[in-house]
């Protein structure tokens, strides 16, 4: 592997403070957040979020509006089709994630990010797309970054990622990876630099110290380290997408 599946430290951290200013769509029967850059209603360029293991919820639709604040028409589709995992469930032990991981293998969230590429680019008239994956979307991010599937990816705390699905990559890709991290271990993000290399992609890892698996999204934000980083963390994906998107 080049990192790890999803663990309980996948689903630990914060809920932050905001008001999302996007809309949830039905789109061709995905749930979807969708959030327009301001005052431009016919991007030519979007960014695709395939979200950690909790799915539609307040921290990631505020990251989407600060990729719309940047310019880009934002989307998140629920890749569980409702069943998201709760950080109120893993608090209270209830979260079976093994259980829960078998009903949301690639064979079925695949077709999901299939169905948002095809509306981005067939229904909205999108010229480029950047992926964008946190935590399990990290995997997706990999898996369509292809000629005619997604331009340029960002992923941050990346797992369930195979060495063959990051070897197979055909675009730009950067990582933005925890110290502390038992997902996407030294190990492992050593063993990623060496596969990388041999794609001839242009890639990079940046490496966050002090913090852990899940800090680019959920972050406690009274920490100002944590919050810095965090905010570093999404400065580094949109360096990443002016560049190669």
């Amino acid at each position: 592997m080049a990192s790890n599946p999803p663990g309980a430290c996948c689903a630990t951290g914060f809920k932050h403070e905001g008001t999302p200013i996007g809309e949830i769509k039905n789109i061709n029967g995905t749930e979807t957040y969708i959030v327009y850059p301001k005052g431009n209603q016919t991007p030519e360029k979007a960014i695709l979020i395939l979200s950690d293991i909790l799915g539609i919820y307040t921290n990631t639709q505020l990251l989407a509006d600060a990729y719309a604040a940047n310019g880009y028409l934002c989307v998140v589709p629920d890749l569980f089709r409702g069943d998201c995992r709760t950080l109120e469930q893993f608090e209270s032990g209830n979260a079976d994630l093994p259980s829960w991981l078998t009903n949301h293998q690639s064979a079925v969230v695949d077709p999901v990010v299939e169905a948002s590429i095809k509306y981005l680019r067939q229904e909205l008239g999108i010229k480029r797309i950047g992926a964008v994956g946190y935590c399990f979307g990290g995997k997706y991010t990999c898996r369509f970054l292809k000629p005619g599937k997604v331009d340029a990816g960002y992923t941050a705390h990346p797992s369930f990622i195979t060495e063959e699905e990051l070897a197979s990559i055909s675009g730009p890709l950067s990582i933005a990876a925890a110290e502390i991290d038992p997902i996407f271990t030294t190990a492992l993000r050593h063993k990623s630099e060496e596969i990388l290399i041999d794609t001839k992609q242009p890639w990079q890892i940046n490496l966050y110290s002090g913090v852990s698996h899940g800090f680019a999204v959920r972050s406690d934000l009274s920490v100002p380290h944590f919050k810095f980083a965090k905010e570093q963390a999404f400065a580094q994906a949109i360096s990443w997408f002016c560049q190669y998107l």
